[in-house]
């Protein structure tokens, strides 16, 4: 809406992680060092941790915007409360390879076969697990017991976990002794500083082409670090809330006061009326009954997805869309592609299992 009234050629601050706005902070450029020592490293587990909207994503996006696809053979899992029997199934698919209607014994040799014939073809496996504080700790150790698939000394697949801080508690568990192990570099990632926080709004905006209009004040600057707290996303909400309100008032320039005025703004859009059984003001029940404040007067995490409304017109384009689609051909279609990469890699996996029993001392290494 904004863009064209200030002559940009996109939008400087939407939500969604894009590579192309990757913004190289101290702490980022240190947490994509660490990756690129895994990387470099071809084993083992790296940790990433951070706050939510701290950039992760966005780093692991950029990180696999260099990968050599003829090196490396990268897949991304956003883990949503996967636990143990689930673990190897979204593995499985996260990298192609048919999983239905297999046990796990049967699972665990597809996944064998499918890396042992990447690491033939001369590239490497890795496996990107993101929201990594949502596994179970039965799943984690799914994820371990794969990184003990080995070619005689060579490891078969590499994981990164990406989670937020809870996770790194979750790491220091007993249970998690072996992972640890494993581990070659971990990382927490931080806020912004003050800096920062306006060397990043900057360079959003330099990347639409922005021509100091609206001009930000030194003031607005620290204003917004002081409401967001150094937090990327919260960063971009707040900045692209500043830029509508500007241009809504025709104005070329951003002032303290302004960013004030917008905090004041969020801050009434997302207390929850006290008639609601919610928490008065500008605090919010956690579910356990107590009532917490915004960090620094603002925080995004408050934004409730299922308060979104859907006009009628909306929905009756998603029912006719859905309507209109055959659901048994695609599953039909989906089916014979399975069975046509399970025949693949059943030959893959007799091929396997012929050369190890010619050769009985080689091949893998399987810890348990």
């Amino acid at each position: 809406m904004y863009e064209s009234y200030y002559h940009l050629s996109g939008k400087p601050f939407q939500l969604n992680p894009d590579p192309a706005f990757f913004f190289g902070s101290r702490g980022h450029r240190r947490a994509m060092a660490y990756l690129e020592y895994g990387l470099h490293q071809s084993e083992g587990f790296i940790v990433i941790t951070g706050e939510i909207g701290a950039g992760k994503t966005t780093l692991v996006r950029s990180l696999l915007e260099r990968l050599d696809s003829e090196k490396v053979v990268a897949a991304n899992l956003v883990s949503t409360q996967i636990d143990a029997g689930d673990m190897l199934r979204m593995v499985a698919a996260a990298f192609g390879v048919p999983s239905r209607h297999l046990e796990k014994a049967d699972l665990l040799l597809a996944l064998e076969t499918f890396l042992v014939s990447t690491t033939a073809a001369g590239k490497r496996a890795l496996l990107i697990v993101d929201e990594a504080q949502n596994l179970t700790p039965a799943a984690v150790e799914e994820l371990r017991m794969l990184s003990n698939f080995q070619l005689e000394d060579h490891a078969l697949l590499q994981s990164f976990l990406i989670g937020q801080p809870e996770f790194r508690e979750i790491m220091q568990s007993p249970r998690m002794q072996q992972l640890r192990q494993r581990v070659i570099a971990s990382y927490h990632l931080g806020p912004l500083d003050a800096g920062e926080t306006r060397a990043y709004i900057e360079h959003r905006l330099h990347r639409v082409g922005w021509q100091d209009d609206p001009l930000f004040s030194a003031e607005a600057f620290r204003a917004v670090y002081v409401a967001t707290g150094g937090i990327p996303r919260q960063i971009n909400t707040l900045c692209d809330r500043l830029m509508l309100a500007a241009f809504l008032g025709e104005r070329h320039a951003v002032g303290e006061g302004d960013v004030h005025e917008i905090v004041d703004e969020m801050q009434q859009e997302m207390a929850v009326p006290s008639g609601d059984g919610g928490a008065p003001g500008g605090a919010r029940s956690n579910g356990n009954g107590h009532a917490h404040p915004a960090a620094n007067g603002f925080d995004l995490r408050l934004l409730d997805p299922a308060r979104l409304q859907v006009g009628a017109e909306l929905a009756r384009q998603v029912e006719a869309l859905a309507a209109g689609t055959d659901l048994q051909r695609i599953e039909a279609r989906l089916t014979r592609l399975e069975q046509s990469v399970s025949a693949t890699l059943g030959l893959l996996s007799q091929l396997l299992q012929a050369v190890r029993r010619d050769k009985p001392n080689e091949g893998r290494k399987h810890e348990h």
